[in-house]
């Protein structure tokens, strides 16, 4: 055989093979599952399908025509705050209504994206609309005539680098970049920062989870930082995840910073749960499971909680693929999440129901979340804000509940991606959608604003004062336990 013919073999040997996985790309993993199987409190949990190459179905996004919005639930109507704005993300609703929002996309990436699985999620991202120079502007928008939309519009400052979360309380403007923790000095009602910041901490920059959401606890003393992985599960080594997949507590009286909770593989909303004042948070699970693998959650979280990232999931379900030495008893005190969302949804922005706020009785006790919506889902899930009820005392209940769909065209595209959720001053709810550049306000028309929600305290337990014998011990210590999970 001569070389020329064997070289004319070998490439279409090499064509067949990329068609062959090109085909495979395509084809994917198809879901056996609902989404609201895998939603809940008590989601089934499918067998793990360790995929090489992840499922890909990326929903193209289209924008929406001058004449369209989402569908919105049964008594709520929809209608646009803001348009023509790049990229936005968080909102944060200033004590005198005023809006603030970053404009924002990822950092840019230093050398080759850490190898395959990488390189494949950053064409999706690009296709997806999620990739592009990042405008790393916070504008504000301001709605002076208060006829549900924002008329006013101003950049309070555009030096920053890729920012995300917001807050602010007594005259200070809080903001994280990517990598650090800033404050600037902010009365309301300006319309520019033209003071340097102040940087109170560094946070691990970039990596394949790169927002930054921020909290202030209600006495406004601590600022909650949420910070994900670099990686899916630690493949890039559990180096690489110092100081990420957790919530981070900075001390604004001592000026000191400390890990809050890890095992978190890529954290994003906050918000306080009114009922019991616990920190609750919205996580995105891991990938390369299969399509129904595995549910991102809802969960509070205690101080020092570690829900097992990467090492296990949903408690006690060992992810194989892991390399990195599992710590002694880590399934012993690995906490199980409260609530599942749904597998690969990106849950990403939360607020609770709050005093003012305007849905109407069905939408009156529970929590917002806007799915991001997922790339590597057959067929795709989330592109959507739903509603979770909570009983009185602070709990889930049920399944998540439609607010706003019809993002996802049935044709393989979307017209958005709704992102994060907040309250507007006069009690709507906010969505941003990053890739139509549009927020959204929604609200009952007629409702009347929701009163003060009462906060439900229960006894504490008394202390143990004395050893008893070993059952007793157990059986109190497990009690005990159970009380404050």
């Amino acid at each position: 055989m001569s070389t020329k013919r064997k070289i004319l073999i070998g490439v279409l040997l090499l064509i067949l093979v990329l068609i062959f996985a090109a085909a495979w790309i395509v084809q994917g993993d198809e879901a056996d599952l609902t989404v609201a199987d895998v939603s809940g409190t008590d989601p089934t949990l499918a067998e793990p399908d360790s995929e090489t190459i992840p499922t890909v179905r990326i929903a193209e996004p289209v924008g929406w025509a001058s004449d369209e919005a989402p569908r919105a639930a049964e008594g709520l109507a929809v209608a646009r705050f803001a348009e023509g704005l790049e990229h936005p993300r968080v909102l944060h609703t200033l004590p005198n209504g005023d809006v603030l929002v970053t404009l924002t996309r990822a950092p840019k990436r230093e050398g080759d994206g850490g190898g395959f699985t990488d390189w494949i999620a950053g064409l999706l991202m690009s296709r997806a609309g999620a990739r592009g120079e990042s405008p790393d502007e916070l504008v504000l928008l301001r709605d002076a005539d208060g006829n549900g939309t924002a008329e006013q519009r101003f950049v309070l400052t555009g030096d920053l680098e890729s920012p995300s979360g917001i807050a602010w309380a007594d005259g200070t403007l809080y903001v994280a970049n990517h990598d650090a923790l800033l404050a600037f000095p902010y009365e309301l009602g300006a319309t520019q920062i033209v003071a340097e910041p102040r940087k109170l901490m560094d946070l691990p920059a970039g990596g394949n989870h790169w927002m930054r959401n921020i909290a202030l606890d209600p006495e406004d003393r601590h600022v909650y930082v949420a910070v994900g992985s670099a990686s899916n599960i630690a493949e890039k080594g559990i180096e690489a995840e110092e100081g990420r997949a957790a919530i981070w507590e900075y001390d604004l009286e001592q000026g000191r910073q400390r890990i809050y909770a890890t095992g978190l593989r890529n954290p994003n909303g906050l918000d306080w749960n009114p009922w019991s004042g616990e920190l609750w948070t919205t996580v995105n699970e891991r990938d390369m499971l299969g399509s129904d693998l595995v549910p991102d959650y809802l969960t509070n979280v205690p101080i020092g909680a570690q829900y097992g990232w990467p090492w296990v999931y949903w408690k006690n379900n060992i992810d194989r693929r892991v390399e990195a030495p599992m710590p002694a008893f880590l399934i012993e005190y690995a906490r199980r999440p409260e609530y599942a969302l749904g597998p690969h949804v990106a849950a990403l922005g939360l607020v609770f129901s709050e005093e003012g706020a305007r849905m109407g009785p069905r939408f009156a006790q529970g929590a917002f979340i806007a799915r991001h919506g997922s790339w590597n889902r057959k067929p795709p899930a989330g592109y959507d804000v739903v509603y979770v009820a909570f009983d009185d005392r602070g709990n889930p209940l049920g399944k998540p509940v439609p607010v706003l769909s019809g993002f996802l065209t049935g044709e393989g595209t979307t017209r958005g991606r709704p992102t994060w959720v907040e309250w507007a001053g006069d009690g709507a709810l906010l969505v941003s959608d990053d890739t139509a550049g549009i927020i959204w306000r929604v609200i009952a028309p007629g409702a009347e604003p929701l009163p003060a929600i009462e906060r439900r305290q229960g006894d504490s337990l008394p202390p143990q004062r004395e050893l008893g014998g070993s059952t007793a011990t157990f059986e109190d210590d497990y009690a005990r336990e159970d009380v404050v999970r």
